[in-house]
């Protein structure tokens, strides 16, 4: 039987319930509705509250595809489903009574175009166990979240990001939290807005730490962000200004991002090698809210007082290449070489550092890497050279032959979300892959609580001679960089903002 517990917050008192020794508060609004006149807006803080409010069920998603919710067709604000109310975040706490546990908040990934926490492979629970405070957070998404739009402020998702971070600032002691020990932690797009918030002073002095997981390396140009949210404005016959979109309600938009979405390779001349990626949308490089791309922010010594730990999966582009369909044809092949590789001849660096490898592995491992593992490599690089604390791990492990160590597995393994039976369920299960399961998330899980504790998991800090890295295979081992082929070909490029390459 469940205890309820209630807890007065700043806009007022909410009523959540003990689940297994853990304080689950889920679906308090940080926000007020991003809907009406507030669509395109800057959050504002949730309007407080009389009487107490349950916080017993996950909030209403924010618009995106597949939201079959009222809002979806709508543009005024409340609807009667409730779903306008969807900047929320959930709360799970091992002890309310504690003092100054460490904090972690999650933010989850999604390709800039899905977010739902109430997922239940990020369920916090077994996380606060270990003994921190778990945050996650609903944000906009979309175009909503991320477009460019005249009259508008770019990176929309990522100042609801800092509006939930502020919420942590102002309430998490009620929960048991230390808000001066926060680590913000994210996986794929979610990681990416972590690379981001270090280098934004909106951000700064919200966390202590950040851990940035499989971040994509994607960042927009004003030129190039707003090329691509004409593109999809076109296909609704208005353009890309608050105005404009006002009447537009979110399903249009959801529905023109994915007709543009069908199409991007098409436009890889001109808006380069991001136009063969899933996405259109990336934290946007406007001056302003994102001052500069993270890699040289962080060399220069943005962010150098924040703990930081980054890495990725070893075979992060399987997820997609293993999908149906996702097997690579020739054209997609020479594609990828001509626009993502470095040098003049790509395909020729990787076949000499790759020789047993086939086109297609080739092509796996030119994706992982441009897309997420070096990216990752050079933030840790970048963050060491302007003088701040940084680790680097791999996850190597994996369940399966068909997917390897790809992309998402590492959040289910820290969450431990991914149950043996369903690892046993597997077509291609490795035979002992339901006992290791437990054993390398307890590993990681682990890791990234002493990580939040302290700043000091154990194993030695990164830097560019040694590459010291935490790799996690069914025993975690600690070795240089294990990607030195990779690591060479890429060792002259610089990440940073991309740009459009030239006008249609």
């Amino acid at each position: 039987m469940s205890i309820e517990s209630e807890i007065r917050t700043t806009a007022g008192v909410v009523r959540g319930r003990w689940e297994n020794a853990v304080a689950v508060f889920r679906g308090i609004p940080y926000a007020e509705p991003p809907f009406g006149s507030r669509r395109f807006g800057a959050p504002v803080p949730v309007q407080r509250w009389d009487g107490i409010r349950d916080a017993l069920e996950f909030g209403p998603l924010v618009p995106q595809a597949g939201h079959t919710g009222s809002v979806m067709s709508s543009v005024s604000g409340r609807l009667g489903d409730g779903s306008a109310d969807c900047l929320t975040l959930n709360v799970w706490s091992p002890d309310l009574g504690a003092a100054g546990l460490p904090v972690m908040v999650w933010i989850q990934g999604g390709t800039y175009l899905e977010n739902n926490t109430g997922n239940p492979h990020c369920d916090g629970a077994t996380l606060a166990r270990s003994g921190v405070v778990v945050v996650s957070m609903n944000y906009r998404v979309g175009a909503d979240g991320f477009a460019r739009i005249a009259g508008a402020p770019d990176n929309r998702g990522i100042l609801d990001q800092i509006a939930a971070l502020r919420w942590v600032q102002d309430n998490i002691v009620a929960f048991g939290g230390d808000p001066a020990n926060v680590t913000v932690f994210g996986q794929s797009a979610g990681g990416a807005c972590i690379a981001a918030l270090l280098v934004m002073p909106m951000a700064a002095e919200l966390f202590r730490r950040a851990i940035s997981q499989s971040m994509p390396g994607t960042y927009f140009s004003v030129r190039l962000a707003t090329a691509i949210s004409a593109t999809i404005t076109t296909q609704l016959g208005v353009q890309a200004t608050v105005g404009d979109l006002a009447s537009v309600p979110p399903r249009a938009l959801t529905d023109a991002t994915d007709a543009v979405i069908g199409k991007m390779a098409e436009f890889v001349e001109s808006w380069g090698p991001m136009a063969l990626t899933p996405t259109p949308f990336s934290p946007v490089v406007d001056g302003d809210v994102l001052p500069c791309a993270p890699w040289r922010a962080l060399a220069d010594g943005a962010a150098r007082d924040i703990d930081l730990l980054i890495g990725h999966t070893r075979d992060e582009y399987r997820l997609y290449t293993s999908r149906p369909g996702g097997e690579p044809t020739e054209a997609r092949m020479t594609a990828a070489f001509d626009h993502l590789a470095p040098g003049t001849d790509g395909n020729a660096l990787y076949r000499t550092a790759y020789p047993d490898a086939t086109p297609g592995q080739r092509y796996e491992l030119l994706n992982s890497d441009w897309l997420f593992r070096m990216p990752s490599l050079h933030l840790a690089d970048a963050a060491h050279a302007g003088g701040g604390p940084v680790r680097l791990y791999e996850l190597a492990w994996s369940f399966n032959s068909e997917q390897g160590a790809s992309h998402c597995l590492d959040f289910l393994l820290i969450f431990g979300t991914l149950s043996p039976d369903e690892v046993r369920a597997h077509r291609s299960a490795h035979p002992n892959a339901a006992n290791e399961i437990t054993q390398v998330g307890h590993h990681m899980r682990t890791d990234w609580v002493s990580f939040a504790t302290s700043g000091k998991p154990d194993w030695a800090p990164y830097d560019p001679q040694t590459r010291t890295t935490r790799v996690y295979n069914a025993e975690p081992t600690t070795q240089p960089y294990p990607e030195e082929r990779s690591r060479r070909i890429w060792s002259m490029h610089q990440f940073d903002t991309l740009d459009l390459l030239h006008t249609e």
